[in-house]
C-alpha cells in the first residue's frame, strides 16, 4: 500500500494534479469531471508539444532506426529523442506495489517504445546510462522480460531477430482475450489507468480503420507512430474471434455513445 502522505507529496508535484486542482478549486468542477477533462486534454494535445521536455524527461541521442550494422560509430546517423525516465506518481505506484525491479522493467519497456516511436532504436548500454544501473542489471531485467514473452525492441533485437510485439500490443491482446484491467496490471506491472489509455486509443484506431482511414491518417489523428498503427492493426486481425469481436464491439458502442453525448452537450 502507498502511504497517504508519500502519495500526496508525489501527486502535488505532478503537472496533471496541479491542473486538476485548478479545475476543482477555481472552476468548481467535481473531481470526476476534472479527471475526464484532464484525460481529454491529454488525448487531444498528445504530441502537440513535442519540443518541450517535462519534469522527469530528458533528451538523448540514439541511433536512427534505419541505420545498418557494421559501420563506424561516427558514421551512424543519430536522432534526438525525448525519454520519460520518471513518470511521477504513475511510476511511484508501481514501485510501491511491485518493487524497484518491476519499476525498472516498466521503464525499460517505456524507453524502448518511446525511442521506436521517435524513429530511433536504443541499446542496452543506452538504457544503462539513463537508468543509472550496471549493464549486468539491464541484461538481467531484459532476460526476465523476454522470458515472459515480452518483446524488447533494442538495437540487437530489432535488426537481429525481427520485430515482435511491444508491451502495448501485448496488453491489448490480453484485454481482447478477456483479462480485466486488474489482471493485466498484475501480469505486466502497468497501472490500470495506463492500460485503459492504451485500450481507448486502440478502440479509436479500430473505428477509424473501419471507416476507411489510411494508416498514415490514423497515425496523424491519434498521434501514433506508423509502426504502432501497424502493430495495433495486426493485433486486431489476430484476434478475429467471436468473443474478441464482442468485447471490442461493446467498447465501440461506448465510444459512439460518448461522442454523441459530447455533440449534444
Amino acid at each position: 500500500m502507498i502511504r497517504n502522505d508519500v502519495q500526496e507529496r508525489i501527486e502535488a508535484k505532478s503537472p496533471e494534479q496541479r491542473f486538476m486542482r485548478m479545475l476543482e478549486q477555481e472552476f468548481e468542477f467535481a473531481p470526476r469531471v476534472a479527471q475526464v477533462i484532464l484525460e481529454e486534454a491529454q488525448t487531444s494535445l498528445q504530441g502537440a508539444c513535442g519540443d518541450s521536455v517535462r519534469p522527469g524527461q530528458t533528451r538523448v541521442l540514439l541511433v536512427r532506426r534505419e541505420a545498418g550494422h557494421g559501420r563506424a560509430l561516427r558514421e551512424i546517423e543519430t536522432v534526438e529523442v525525448t525519454w520519460t525516465i520518471d513518470a511521477g506518481a504513475e511510476d511511484e505506484q508501481i514501485r510501491q506495489r511491485h518493487g524497484q525491479q518491476a519499476l525498472r522493467q516498466v521503464r525499460i519497456q517505456r524507453l524502448l517504445l518511446e525511442a521506436l516511436e521517435q524513429g530511433a532504436v536504443a541499446t542496452q548500454e543506452d538504457l544503462m546510462r539513463v537508468l543509472n544501473v550496471s549493464l549486468r542489471t539491464i541484461k538481467r531485467d531484459c532476460a526476465a522480460l523476454q522470458a515472459k514473452g515480452i518483446y524488447l525492441p533494442t538495437r540487437g533485437n530489432l535488426h537481429g531477430i525481427g520485430r515482435g510485439q511491444t508491451h502495448k500490443a501485448q496488453i491489448i491482446g490480453r484485454w481482447l482475450r478477456g483479462e480485466t484491467y486488474d489482471q493485466i496490471a498484475l501480469h505486466t506491472h502497468h497501472r490500470p489507468v495506463s492500460i485503459q489509455r492504451y485500450i481507448q486509443t486502440f478502440v479509436r484506431l479500430v473505428k477509424l480503420h473501419r471507416q476507411g482511414f489510411s494508416h498514415n491518417e490514423i497515425g496523424l489523428l491519434l498521434q501514433l507512430s506508423p509502426a504502432l498503427v501497424r502493430e495495433y492493426l495486426a493485433v486486431y486481425e489476430q484476434h478475429d474471434t467471436p468473443d474478441c469481436r464482442e468485447r471490442l464491439q461493446d467498447q465501440l458502442r461506448r465510444l459512439d455513445a460518448s461522442s454523441a453525448a459530447k455533440r449534444g452537450a
